[in-house]
């Protein structure tokens, strides 16, 4: 029972649609967790150097390539249609020139992008931040022992509360990312509606 609805939670059957949520549940499942298992080892200062993986741009290049592939190879021909002829005026989809057909294939590669921009710069930025917090100890100590004690103060409540915020940070972007990739392939299933 637990197990089916943290599927169905992560999975998002609202996103996805009824039918088409089950084959796609596995994925986003590994995904969710190797996201959130990576955040979580990152935030270990000596393991693996204290480098986190989904802060590299090559990690959440290939996590968004296979959201793409999971996108494009399974979508429905209803979504295909919408790229290459959308239900716009026929002036915008081909005479003289094809600006819908081109805005929505732009927007296959965008959906990705934006995935793997976003789960890059947001755990990049949170180990920059402790990092910077950590280099305000050496700081306050090369500017003499008031300094150092005072700075050292701030830092380490500062550092604290940064790696307690990282925690949270590690479950939301791992939640987010299923999340979107979840609404990213839904719309690829989405079913044609008659008006």
């Amino acid at each position: 029972m637990r197990k089916t609805r943290l599927l169905e939670v992560l999975s998002d059957k609202s996103s996805i649609g009824e039918k088409h949520y089950k084959p796609y549940a596995p994925y986003l499942l590994t995904v969710f967790f190797f996201i959130l298992t990576c955040n979580l080892i990152g935030l270990i200062p000596v393991f693996p150097g204290g480098a986190n993986v989904t802060g590299n741009i090559n990690i959440t290049f290939f996590l968004a390539i296979c959201t793409m592939l999971a996108i494009n190879i399974f979508a429905n021909k209803e979504y295909w249609k919408e790229i290459f002829w959308p239900e716009v005026p026929l002036f915008l989809k081909a005479y003289p020139v094809p600006v819908m057909p081109v805005i929505e294939l732009f927007g296959v590669f965008t959906k990705p992008f934006a995935l793997m921009i976003r789960l890059f710069a947001n755990m990049m930025a949170g180990h920059a931040v402790i990092l910077s917090f950590t280099c305000v100890i050496f700081l306050g100590w090369s500017m003499g022992v008031g300094f150092g004690l005072g700075l050292n103060a701030f830092s380490i409540i500062m550092l604290l509360f940064m790696n307690a915020l990282e925690v949270l940070v590690a479950f939301v972007q791992a939640y987010v990312f299923t999340m979107l990739s979840a609404v990213f392939i839904g719309l690829a299933h989405k079913d044609h509606h008659a008006e």
